[in-house]
């Protein structure tokens, strides 16, 4: 679906036309799902996510000023919600349950349990570092890079659509970005 084909198909879900709402879920459908997947979440999260983005997306769409950028709309869109959930997900509960405090202390070592901690906590910070300076890449940069990681990719057709970006440009346009951000990730002394 190129941007000028969505754009109408907004405009018409907006004055109620029930097809071209069908339509618009059909054929963005795949965006929506890369971007789910590529932020790795269990099944019922993804599942969540997926509904909440088309929820907003429904309650936002009388309000959407620029229709024919629908597709990076709802991949911003997508990639919020999973944040929230990855954030939701990483809060501790803590407990005094001995069978719970038990059967944690018998897989492990409280040196192993330290290690692995630390490098969880290693993992999440390069993690950190990486999204802080894609965020601070051109509007542009960062939203293809973030279709791009999305497991599995989507077709550069697809991309096209989305981003409103020449299949021909797509492979370039990511090697600069991609060189952009390795250069600031190696300024910054982050990689």
């Amino acid at each position: 679906m190129d941007r000028t084909e969505v754009g109408a198909l907004v405009r018409s879900a907006v004055d109620g036309d029930a097809a071209a709402w069908k339509a618009l879920v059909e054929g963005m459908s795949p965006l929506v799902w890369s971007v789910v997947r590529s932020h790795r979440l269990s099944e019922a999260d993804g599942r969540d996510v997926y509904q909440t983005v088309w929820f907003r997306f429904a309650q936002h769409l009388g309000r959407i000023r620029e229709p024919d950028k629908t597709g990076a709309w709802l991949a911003s869109t997508a990639r919020h919600e999973c944040l929230k959930v990855l954030r939701g997900n990483t809060r501790l509960t803590l407990t005094d349950d001995p069978q719970v405090l038990d059967r944690a202390s018998e897989d492990r070592t409280p040196e192993q349990t330290l290690i692995d901690s630390e490098e969880a906590a290693d993992r999440a910070e390069r993690a950190r570092r990486l999204w802080q300076e894609l965020d601070e890449l051109g509007e542009r940069c960062r939203q293809l890079l973030r279709v791009l990681v999305a497991s599995p990719p989507p077709s550069y057709v697809e991309i096209s659509a989305a981003l409103g970006i020449a299949v021909g440009s797509i492979g370039p346009l990511r090697q600069r970005c991609l060189r952009r951000l390795r250069a600031r990730m190696d300024q910054r002394g982050a990689a």
